[in-house]
């Protein structure tokens, strides 16, 4: 049973900025390389119904590579790094198929 993992957020970084795109370009090598991750994508929010601007989506094959991503230590890291001071708020989704 797959799980498409989900996080929409909003950044410190006013939308443009260097430090916006730099936010998403770590997160993208740092993210996409953890072992289990696949389908992999940064996406940018078009509708004005909400305030979060970006979502990360990603594949994992089970729940232990679910649990071994969050687990990894770069995502650790990154977590504790990049995204608990510069994410202002944010929502994350775990789906599995029906």
């Amino acid at each position: 049973m797959t799980i498409q993992h989900t996080v929409v957020f909003r950044l410190a970084h006013a939308p443009g900025s260097p430090e916006e795109a730099e936010f998403l370009d770590t997160a993208q090598a740092t993210l996409a390389g953890i072992p289990g991750v696949s389908a992999f994508s940064i996406n940018r929010q078009v509708s004005a119904k909400s305030d979060l601007a970006w979502q990360f989506s990603m594949v994992l094959a089970d729940q232990a590579a679910y649990d071994g991503y969050n687990a990894h230590p770069e995502h650790v890291g990154f977590v504790e790094g990049r995204w608990v001071p510069e994410v202002v708020a944010f929502q994350e989704y775990d789906f599995v198929a029906r």
